[in-house]
């Protein structure tokens, strides 16, 4: 069995990489846990779908207030300075390029970069796709953070999505539980890989065709 990383070692990890004074759209799901690891003296501003800029770390336990949750629902908190407001001015913040960065997760990520994660395809499922796309397109760019597989160990970076897509050629960065890989012009790149975890292996559970790590990422 590959070592992989647990959830929090994967959105700590996606946590480092976010530039100080960064401007960002946290999604639902396992993006979330991103604002536990954030130092606050990189003053990083984080934006919420549902109206909040300036949003915090999850709610600790016992302290939940349900008046003030993130887009997926859950208890949050809001930093010194934050802000709230509707989905007409929060949607302008995600359409008219406001944010550096956002943070979803993915069902599906093609080596391309295209983007599936609002529909597994399944009939009579609701549409549900809220306001990933307007983020897919607005956002100066993309990270995925999600498991490499499925559960039942497919691949979720692919040669071609096969679900209904969000976006095409959106994604910059995809975070996973085994490696961390970059779209870039000549193909996947791999960035990082997990220690125990080897290259072939990483390929054996990806279908897309990466590019290993060259002396230059070891160097940066």
């Amino acid at each position: 069995m590959l070592p992989r990383l647990s959830r929090e070692e994967m959105a700590q990890r996606l946590a480092k990489d976010i530039a100080p004074g960064s401007y960002v759209n946290i999604g639902i799901g396992l993006p979330v846990l991103v604002a536990n690891y954030l130092d606050p003296k990189d003053e990083i501003i984080l934006q919420s779908e549902n109206g909040i800029l300036g949003m915090g770390p999850n709610a600790p336990e016992g302290e939940e207030d349900y008046e003030l949750i993130n887009a997926g629902k859950e208890p949050v908190t809001l930093l010194t300075g934050g802000a709230y407001f509707d989905h007409v001015d929060s949607f302008t913040i995600m359409r008219g390029g406001h944010l550096d960065l956002t943070v979803m997760g993915a069902m599906e990520v093609a080596g391309n970069g295209d983007l599936a994660n609002w529909n597994l395809g399944r009939t009579g499922q609701p549409p549900a796709v809220g306001g990933a796309m307007d983020l897919a397109v607005g956002a100066k760019q993309v990270f995925i953070l999600m498991e490499h597989t499925t559960r039942d160990g497919k691949p979720k970076i692919v040669k071609n999505c096969s679900l209904p897509l969000t976006g095409l050629g959106v994604v910059n960065r995809i975070y996973t539980d085994l490696a961390v890989l970059e779209v870039t012009p000549e193909g996947l790149r791999v960035r990082e890989i997990n220690p125990g975890v080897s290259f072939e292996d990483l390929q054996a559970h990806t279908e897309a065709e990466l590019l290993p790590i060259t002396a230059a990422d070891v160097a940066n």
